[in-house]
């Protein structure tokens, strides 16, 4: 590991994040793994998923 890495380690166990800070976190985490599930079901409709071809990106040249 880094050193960077230890000293942020150090700085988290002498200032821990909030426990709001930690809700924010895990809310985000369950939104994302309830969303996941959904479009693994095959649940969600077709406008949420990524149409085939569109990862592609819109580049058009200067004129």
């Amino acid at each position: 590991m880094n050193l960077r890495h230890f000293l942020r380690m150090a700085h988290w166990a002498h200032n821990p994040p909030s426990a709001r800070r930690v809700a924010l976190v895990f809310g985000v985490i369950a939104v994302c793994l309830t969303l996941a599930g959904l479009e693994w079901a095959g649940v969600l409709p077709d406008g949420f998923g990524l149409s085939p071809g569109s990862n592609k990106p819109n580049i058009k040249p200067l004129p």
